[in-house]
């Protein structure tokens, strides 16, 4: 199921599930059924497997012939970030695709070995914005601002030091998101002023059920800026796959449901191009995930 938050003209915020081209209002389809459905991303993934098992049954049950004011056709609402603010900080992954660490080697202080663990930082919940939403360039703090697609996983169920053989039972689904970077915002090291930042999240436009992803280390992943393609790979490529990222984290972290884990970036970002390449106002970035779907935003000067 392809889950979304979304707006209506009245700007009313709303928990929904894009159904043969309709935004399918979950929590008024189980009212018209009877039935108590949360209003937001959040809450229903705290309430799966039920919720999202019952949502099914009921749009099964209603498709073709929905309730008044259940369905209204997705061209006419707006898309927000699947989950618009989220708990707490989304867990990065640095360096995770073996061409991209020999291209960070080239143009940036890291180290051209490949990395033993996982290189994790974080992005605050204020970074996250949803389809159509401007990247924010502040000329004042940075003149390299970068961008950098991922497959991003959205957790289902607590984990604390689960094992590899166990962490993808806790994954609810998939969506996309943008790490966003200013290159020149790195500080001894340290990324999380240079990547999160206000506006370095673009996240959306779904969330895609991890049921109907039949392979998440198979999927292909593109990037373009103003229709110009610059990264273009497949996840199959991923240094550390998925379940040893979700059992790395919680070895430490617990890991909780609706957090996200962005799972890193392929080659062909700005900074490790010849000459290198950064984002300005009036660009425009459209980036993409096999099975999960597309985001859009342009940039702007603040």
């Amino acid at each position: 199921m392809k889950l979304i938050t979304f707006q209506t003209r009245k700007l009313q915020t709303r928990l929904g599930a894009l159904v043969d081209g309709f935004a399918i209002d979950i929590e008024r389809l189980g009212a018209a059924a009877g039935v108590t459905l949360p209003d937001n991303m959040l809450d229903f993934i705290d309430a799966a497997p039920a919720s999202l098992d019952r949502t099914r049954e009921l749009v099964s049950k209603f498709a073709g012939n929905w309730p008044v004011g259940v369905a209204t056709p997705a061209a006419n609402v707006r898309l927000l970030a699947p989950i618009p603010r989220p708990r707490k900080n989304i867990f990065g992954i640095g360096l995770n695709y073996v061409e991209h660490v020999a291209e960070s080697a080239r143009t940036l202080d890291t180290s051209s070995d490949l990395p033993k663990q996982p290189v994790v930082f974080s992005k605050p919940p204020t970074s996250v914005i949803g389809p159509g939403d401007a990247i924010e360039h502040n000329a004042k703090i940075t003149q390299q601002l970068d961008w950098e697609v991922e497959l991003a996983v959205v957790m289902g169920a607590t984990c604390r030091r689960v094992s590899q053989e166990n962490a993808m039972d806790a994954v609810f689904g998939y969506t996309v998101i943008n790490d966003v970077s200013a290159r020149d915002c790195r500080r001894a090291g340290q990324w999380i002023f240079s990547k999160g930042q206000d506006t370095f999240a673009p996240m959306g436009p779904c969330i895609v059920t991890a049921d109907e992803v039949t392979d998440p280390h198979n999927l292909d992943l593109w990037l373009k800026v103003n229709g110009q393609i610059k990264q273009q790979s497949n996840t199959r490529h991923l240094l550390f796959n998925i379940p040893t990222l979700i059992a790395d984290i919680s070895s430490a972290i617990t890991l909780e449901p609706g957090d996200i884990i962005a799972t890193g970036t392929p080659s062909g970002v700005g900074a490790g191009r010849s000459p290198q390449e950064w984002l300005w106002p009036g660009d425009v970035v459209e980036l993409g995930v096999e099975s999960i779907g597309e985001l859009r935003n342009p940039v702007v000067a603040v």
